[in-house]
């Protein structure tokens, strides 16, 4: 009995259910609703372009110059600083102690050059005079012996050889008489001007190592290179900041008032861009939010393209050319880094 009708009945529903499951998986799902509606051209003849907003004067990436821990960080995200003001600064002990010293050497090339200028001491000279004044007498003392033993000598009283060393100590004495006169010069003349010079110059180069080192202590201090607003910042007091061009940018600086927005064209529709024309953007995610786009300049070096927008149907082995556009009076927010669809006018302007 179960063989004859319950198994073909059960076959028989087995058989209806697998028909019903396929006919089922076949039927055609209604399409999702799109979140936004995709974005439109109002331009009959158009370009179409990815845009990425950017600060006027595009984004300033800040790094160190020199590499170090960071001991301070003096501006933060939102903050609008002007040309000139401290973004952060570097360590710089080791350069404190190397300042002390050089300006001590300041110090001492200052005074010896100080003290070669007030050259001579006034109580140098009166014992140089004094010693020209000894020099004189001796050399009359000795000029009168001399006189003495030539008219004994006369009278067989007195030998040639003692006459001859009189004559000779009248020489030494002239000559000491000499050498105190030239001394007595030489101190009243002052310090020789190649001295003063040679003593000029080591000064000037203390005070170039001073300079040098102030210069390198300010390279310790980051500071903005031009007005503008602080958009992000990846720097804290006390981490270790790399010298040189950093995949991420220590800090971000822009001048926000005016924003531009880069747009990559396709090389392949880079022969209908027609430089003046006009263009109008809109928010992703809301292609409502539309602004209008006054053409700035064409950058005329066709690069691979680097900004993607995570479309399916994107290529990403294309070259793009360039084009900066500035943002109108926009009544909705834009942010530095945000994209836009992008459409601009290829009829002209």
């Amino acid at each position: 009995m179960i063989r004859k009708f319950i198994l073909p009945l059960i076959a028989v529903i087995g058989v209806a259910f697998a028909i019903y499951t396929v006919r089922a998986s076949q039927k055609e799902l209604p399409p999702a609703k799109a979140v936004a509606p995709p974005p439109t051209s109002d331009y009959q003849q158009q370009i179409a372009g990815a845009g990425l907003v950017e600060a006027q004067g595009e984004n300033i990436a800040i790094s160190s110059v020199v590499p170090g821990v960071v001991e301070s960080v003096h501006a933060q995200v939102g903050d609008h600083v002007k040309k000139g003001q401290k973004l952060f600064s570097v360590e710089a002990g080791d350069l404190q102690a190397q300042l002390s010293v050089r300006q001590a050497q300041v110090a001492a090339a200052e005074e010896r050059l100080a003290a070669l200028k007030a050259s001579p001491r006034p109580e140098d000279v009166p014992p140089a005079e004094a010693k020209v004044a000894e020099g004189r007498a001796i050399l009359s003392d000795r000029m009168e012996q001399l006189n003495r033993l030539d008219t004994l000598r006369g009278s067989g009283a007195v030998g040639q050889d003692e006459s001859q060393r009189a004559a000779w100590a009248v020489e030494v004495a002239k000559a000491q008489l000499t050498g105190a006169e030239a001394a007595l010069a030489k101190i009243k003349a002052g310090t020789w001007a190649p001295d003063i010079k040679v003593a000029e110059a080591d000064v000037a180069s203390a005070r170039a190592q001073v300079d040098a080192l102030k210069i390198e202590w300010n390279r310790r201090t980051v500071v903005a290179p031009s007005d503008g607003k602080i958009l992000q910042v990846r720097v804290r007091a006390g981490e270790f900041a790399a010298a040189g061009v950093m995949q991420t940018p220590l800090m971000v600086l822009g001048q926000t008032a005016t924003l531009h927005v880069r747009v990559d064209i396709d090389e392949n529709d880079a022969w209908r861009l027609k430089p003046g024309s006009v263009a109008s953007a809109s928010l992703r995610g809301n292609s409502a939010l539309k602004t209008n786009l006054s053409f700035v300049r064409v950058e005329p070096y066709v690069i691979p393209k680097r900004s993607l927008t995570g479309e399916s149907t994107e290529r990403v082995d294309t070259r793009v050319l360039q084009v900066i556009y500035k943002v109108e009076a926009a009544t909705f927010p834009i942010y530095v880094g945000q994209q836009m669809d992008v459409f601009i006018d290829a009829a002209g302007k």
